[in-house]
């Protein structure tokens, strides 16, 4: 036995508590003293007219998703190696949330919980889904696109989809109009012959070649027409690359170019893919009444060129590095360019956030994790992260519970190790320094 356990304001008895496990299948932590830690918070939000000028109509919105790109792997945010102009700016231009958190260190549930404001844990989406498996995000899962959908947006997703390669699942049965990518969690970067269903690249519903030589060219080329052709009415687009997803290809172009090798060359593919759709944004006039959010699914591997400094971790850990990733918003009048959230904000945020902004609320006959951030994005004077609390998971095992500046470890590396670590992120944020025995 260890204890009691003490923090300012906490006090918490040791290790041998009837009844607790780390294994649920629920986000609500256990009752007895992890309930202590793990409360969830439970604000009211009101539900106001669409923001911006009412004289316009409501705003367009386009959420830009990397794939396995670490905290560290742009320019604004440290890195020299690779060169990310266009990312830099949407982040000179609009508020960085340095504390942004993703509900899964892999990419299927985070996606999953970012479409839906929910951990995935709720409904059963933990995991990446294997190929042929017939499974999906399930279907009684509503997504930012049906909210927005039901209010008269046009609704676009483009790239990668990976929740699901049955009909039921794919993206015109989850509340988006068009789609243009592939159902898988990767492809080859320019077609071939007898591509697996899950990597063929659909136009809808219907297999297509590629309408530019390379992935990433062909979503750049595709998002960009969906803003054209929904020029005229609110609209939302939901741009999810592949790009730095194994394997790394990218244009020669790119390739010729890069400092950092083949990772750097991805990296800076998807920048050129930000500035094709800023320059579209722009030089169609939409740019003010649009908000462009930016962040990536999960940390980097690191492995091949990434980086999440200062943060310990990579992908498929539940360290700092695996699910913290900075979220940049744009919004032009709206948020104030060149500011910096220092508070907690996560993906999840998101649906909430977007649903309100357009007018109307997040779905009222379930839980929902995420919470409006407006204010936080804004730069409201005084306002702090709605979130009491934060959940780390690894498939269906909770592995640790951030409360404020704490952080506390109970599994470690993929549930093969029971541990009782704390750590202050606020001092610490590498999580070097297991604090637990100063405050037993």
């Amino acid at each position: 036995m260890r204890g009691p356990w003490s923090w300012p304001g906490w006090s918490w008895p040791g290790w041998g508590w009837p009844g607790w496990s780390t294994k649920t299948t629920s986000p609500r932590p256990p009752s007895g003293w992890l309930t202590l830690l793990t409360m969830l918070c439970c604000g009211c939000q009101g539900i106001g007219q669409p923001l911006g000028d009412s004289a316009k109509r409501p705003p367009s919105m386009v959420i830009l998703l990397a794939d396995d790109a670490g905290y560290s792997d742009f320019g604004f945010t440290g890195l020299t190696s690779i060169q990310t102009p266009n990312i830099d700016q949407l982040a000179a231009q609009g508020v960085v949330c340095e504390q942004g958190y993703v509900c899964a260190s892999v990419c299927s549930p985070s996606r999953a919980g970012l479409l839906t404001g929910r951990y995935p844990q709720r409904f059963g989406h933990e995991m990446n889904l294997p190929a042929g498996s017939g499974l999906g995000l399930p279907l009684d899962q509503q997504t930012i696109a049906d909210r927005l959908k039901a209010l008269g947006y046009a609704t676009g997703a483009v790239g990668k989809w990976h929740l699901g390669e049955d009909p039921p699942y794919r993206p015109l049965q989850r509340g988006f109009d068009q789609f243009d990518g592939f159902l898988g969690g990767s492809r080859s970067y320019h077609d071939r012959p007898a591509l697996p269903r899950r990597t063929v690249w659909l136009d809808g519903e219907v297999p297509a070649p590629l309408p530019k030589p390379y992935v990433t060219d062909a979503i750049g080329h595709s998002a960009a027409n969906f803003i054209r052709q929904h020029r005229d009415q609110p609209f939302f687009l939901y741009l999810a690359h592949m790009h730095v997803h194994l394997p790394l290809y990218a244009a020669p172009r790119f390739m010729r170019e890069s400092r950092n090798g083949p990772y750097g060359a991805c990296v800076e593919a998807i920048d050129w893919s930000m500035g094709v759709l800023l320059d579209e944004l722009q030089r169609l006039s939409l740019q003010d009444n649009t908000i462009v959010l930016f962040t990536s699914d999960n940390g980097s591997r690191t492995t091949e060129g990434g980086s999440n400094d200062p943060l310990r971790g990579a992908k498929a850990s539940t360290w700092e590095g695996g699910m913290r990733l900075p979220l940049i918003a744009r919004w032009p009048g709206q948020i104030t360019a060149g500011s910096i959230c220092e508070e907690l904000t996560t993906s999840m945020d998101l649906l909430p956030t977007l649903a309100r902004m357009a007018g109307t609320e997040e779905p009222q006959d379930r839980i929902i994790d995420g919470r409006n951030i407006i204010d936080l994005l804004r730069s409201v004077p005084e306002a702090i992260t709605p979130h009491e609390n934060f959940y780390y998971y690894w498939k269906d095992s909770l592995h640790a519970v951030r409360s404020g500046q704490w952080k506390l470890h109970v599994r470690q590396n993929r549930d093969s190790e029971e541990v009782l670590e704390l750590y202050d992120l606020q001092a610490d944020v590498g999580e070097s320094t297991d604090v637990s025995a100063q405050h037993a």
